[in-house]
């Protein structure tokens, strides 16, 4: 039996979809499960050894237009797939595997032209995402629901250089500090950050800054002057995964850094400016301090986040103090040994 699970959405979005692999594995023991995601996520998958095969679906690139389209339409039906579960709900999604002719689609009742699926689920609104996800295998089969974790192999020190491997070489694990983010009201003041920074430092913990190469000027503007090693844009998704794995602490915004450390299981203080862990996207079962402003009838605005504040205030991104966030990270590394 060969089965095809969809999910070519944002990175985080396909780490809250790792359970779902873990489930089919469980429900079907003998079955090949390959899983179609985007070309810059593949790094977070390929390790899995419950997958047999990542299809990188280059929507923006080689895949993209009628041409691409077709090319994809293609390789999928090369695989000769029984069955898919589609986590996306895109158009193009629908119509790329009901034209790959799969016999058996699965997906979300919500899902754009759901009519090409042959079974609809619900996507239950008021649970996690991890569930909301786990929620297309209903009916199916039973696997351990008091295990589901989410899943990520990290590469270990032989597969990276010595430029990476020396930052997991400190007398103590360094804490991570992820201050950027795609959507700008997402993304807590560079200035709290720093004076968190400032705090570890003179704590004697090494200090991590990391971010994609967008996110170069908020984590220069953290670590200047600082005795901080800025790595934003000069790391690969595998090397991300390599030192939040070695980290004894990870501070982030709610972005895909708070799902890579749960997924490794590294303690994490997750920030949510404009956005809310109520929208299903808070840690899941790891060590962790959520950190919000509660008393704002703003908040939350936007369900992923937006370039400008609509009010202009950005109280949700500034009004939060840093000594809050330095109390939740004295919580965590004074009860975690590897910050010892």
């Amino acid at each position: 039996m060969r089965i095809l699970v969809v999910q070519t959405s944002f990175f985080g979005d396909l780490i809250l979809s790792t359970p779902v692999i873990k489930a089919l594995a469980e429900i079907y023991p003998a079955a090949e499960i390959s899983v179609m995601t985007t070309k810059a996520a593949r790094p977070l998958i390929e390790r899995d050894p419950l997958i047999k095969r990542v299809i990188s679906f280059d929507k923006r690139g080689q895949h993209r237009g009628v041409k691409g389209f077709w090319s994809m339409v293609e390789q999928l039906k090369s695989y000769q797939f029984d069955s898919v579960y589609s986590l996306h709900r895109s158009y193009r999604t629908s119509l790329l595997l009901a034209c790959a002719r799969i016999p058996l689609r699965i997906g979300f009742r919500k899902a754009r032209l759901s009519f090409l699926y042959h079974r609809l689920k619900d996507r239950p609104a008021n649970q996690h995402d991890v569930l909301r996800n786990l929620s297309l295998l209903d009916g199916e089969g039973s696997y351990d629901r008091e295990q589901i974790s989410l899943r990520l192999t990290a590469p270990e020190a032989s597969q990276v250089s010595d430029r990476i491997r020396q930052y997991s070489e400190f007398d103590r694990r360094p804490v991570v500090i992820f201050p950027g983010s795609e959507w700008q009201t997402k993304m807590w003041h560079w200035q709290g950050y720093r004076q968190v920074a400032e705090y570890l430092i003179s704590r004697g913990y090494p200090l991590l800054i990391l971010g994609g190469p967008r996110e170069k000027a908020v984590a220069t503007l953290v670590s200047q002057g600082l005795r901080a090693e800025n790595l934003a844009g000069a790391t690969t998704l595998d090397e991300v995964l390599y030192l939040v794995k070695n980290a004894a602490l990870v501070i982030c915004n709610d972005s895909m850094a708070l799902h890579v450390a749960a997924a490794l299981q590294v303690p994490v203080i997750p920030i949510f400016c404009s956005t809310s862990p109520s929208f299903g996207f808070g840690p899941w079962r790891v060590e962790s301090r959520v950190l919000e402003r509660d008393d704002l009838a703003c908040k939350p605005c936007r369900r992923h986040g937006s370039r400008v504040c609509p009010l202009g205030t950005e109280e949700c991104m500034r009004g939060l103090s840093s000594a809050v966030v330095i109390k939740a990270a004295e919580d965590l590394l004074g009860g975690n040994s590897v910050g010892q």
